[in-house]
C-alpha cells in the first residue's frame, strides 16, 4: 500500500481544520458552533473472511485499514461541507469518534467547532 492509500488528513480546502483550540497568528471573529460529518460503512463478506484468516496469522489487516481511511476521509469531507455551508472558514478542536454500529459496520464521526477566523493585525 502506498502512502495515499493509508494516509489521511485534509486535502486543499478553503476551510482550515485543526485539532487545536486556536490558530497561531489568527483571531476568532465568530463562533458558529458544532459541526460534524458522519458515515457508517458496512464490511463486505470478502474483507471479513480475509480479515478472519489474517487474524489467525497476525499482522496488519490492510483491506480494513484502507476502508477505515476512506471512511474517515469521507466523514471529514462532510464536516468541511457543513462548516462551509454555515459560513465558517475554519474548524477548531477537530476530532474523530469511531464506534461499531450494531455489528453491521463502523460509524465514523468527524466533529469540531466551526468558526470564522482572520489574520491578527
Amino acid at each position: 500500500m502506498g502512502i495515499e492509500e493509508y494516509g489521511g488528513g485534509q486535502s486543499q480546502s478553503d476551510v482550515l481544520v485543526v485539532t487545536t483550540n486556536d490558530v497561531p497568528g489568527y483571531r476568532v471573529d465568530r463562533i458558529i458552533g458544532e459541526v460534524f460529518g458522519l458515515t457508517v460503512r458496512s464490511r463486505h463478506i470478502g474483507s471479513q473472511i480475509g480479515a478472519g484468516l489474517k487474524s489467525l496469522m497476525g499482522g496488519e489487516l490492510k483491506g480494513l485499514t484502507k476502508t477505515l481511511v476512506e471512511t474517515r476521509n469521507q466523514a471529514m469531507e462532510r464536516l468541511i461541507e457543513q462548516a462551509r455551508a454555515r459560513g465558517a472558514n475554519a474548524v477548531l478542536a477537530f476530532r474523530f469518534d469511531v464506534t461499531e454500529a450494531a455489528d453491521l459496520g463502523t460509524e465514523v464521526c468527524a466533529y469540531g467547532t466551526a468558526v470564522v477566523i482572520s489574520p491578527q493585525s
